[in-house]
Parts: C-alpha cells; structure tokens; sequence
C-alpha cells in the first residue's frame, strides 16, 4: 500500500490572513475557477506520488539530512503566473520570492534526490516556485489576475523548515484533499533538536 505525499514549505498565518484578505473581494468577480483552501496553501518542493509504508522512516531519515544542508532563507509572495500559460491558463498562482534562490534551488533538489534514494519515485517537472491559489475545470485567459496579482506582497516570512504532508485524495471540504502534516525537517543546525517529529496539529 502506498500513500500520495510531499514535501513542502508552509506560509505562516499572518501570510495566509494577509493574501487571503487581498483575494477575498476578488474571488466573486471569476465563479469559474476554484479556489484552493487557504489553509491549504503551500509552496511544493518535492511531490511523492506513492510513497510505500516500508520506506518511510528510511525517508525521513534522508529529508532529515538534506534539510539539514541547506541555510534558512527569507521569502514573500509577490505577483503571480500560470500554468501552462496566461493565455490558456489552468492554474493560477503566486509567485515566490526568495532572498537565496539559489540555496530555495538545492533544497528542492536535495528534497527529491532524499526521495529517489529512498526508493520512491518523483515526477520530473522543472521547480518554479509557486503557490497554488485557483484551478479551472477549463482553460481561460489569466492576463487580468496577473495583473492584479502584481499589485499584491507579502509580509517577508522566514523559512526555517519544511514539512512532509499526506495527501488524502477526496476527504476534505466540498471533495478537496485532505493535508496531514506527518514530520517537519529544520533546516540547517540551527535548532539542537533537528530530528524529525511528528506534527500534532494535523491540518
């Protein structure tokens, strides 16, 4: 039996509140796109599609060292893209910025080489940091929220871990997944107790 997961860096709550208010009087103007939970918002740096039960720990135990490698940074999220274009948009996002990207790169390669040697499968698809904010069931032209998107920033937040989430397809509110945070990695040696800990809030 396999579980879908991944590895993630989670905005704090005063982000969340602060692009959820800058949305909330604009997500009525497009009833054609779905808009993702706020709670749910995330920036994916590695997606495990089915991670088999005998090699979770083995798992762990690499994110515990690739994290491990990698410095803390500073981020924001400031205007927006699509996927696969503006033009015929299906996903709309906001963007991330990061005061390292270059360091923001390796964490997302070392996430995903962890998971390779572990055993566990990832897709290939090119890292473009980004947070996911609404889906159409068809494509549409995004040119307009871009451009309302380049008028939005984020309070700067530090990134100082990254989480390993479950993914319980079909669970959630109105047939959304469910994320269960699992274990939450800290990023270099900074904190004495780096091991990986199982979340007790599961969200």
């Amino acid at each position: 039996m396999t579980q879908r997961m991944f590895v993630a860096a989670l905005p704090p709550e005063n982000v969340v509140e602060d692009l959820d208010e800058f949305l909330a009087v604009r997500r009525d103007a497009d009833r054609g796109l779905r808009w993702a939970a706020p709670e749910q918002w995330h920036l994916t740096l590695a997606f495990l599609p089915a991670v088999a039960e005998r090699v979770y720990d083995d798992l762990c135990d690499r994110f515990v060292r690739a994290a491990r490698k990698r410095a803390p940074m500073t981020l924001a999220l400031a205007g927006g893209g699509a996927f696969p274009n503006p033009g015929r948009a299906k996903v709309l996002w906001a963007r991330v910025e990061v005061d390292d990207r270059v360091e923001l790169d390796r964490l997302a390669t070392g996430c995903r080489a962890a998971a390779t040697k572990a055993g566990v499968a990832v897709p290939g698809e090119r890292f473009t940091p980004h947070l996911t904010l609404a889906r159409a069931a068809r494509p549409f032209e995004a040119t307009r929220w871009l451009r309302v998107l380049e008028a939005y920033r984020s309070p700067e937040f530090a990134l100082d871990e990254v989480a390993l989430i479950a993914s319980h397809l079909g669970e959630g509110a109105r047939g959304r997944p469910r994320y269960e945070v699992l274990q939450r990695f800290a990023l270099g040696n900074f904190r004495a107790d780096a091991d990986p800990k199982p979340d007790l809030d599961h969200s």
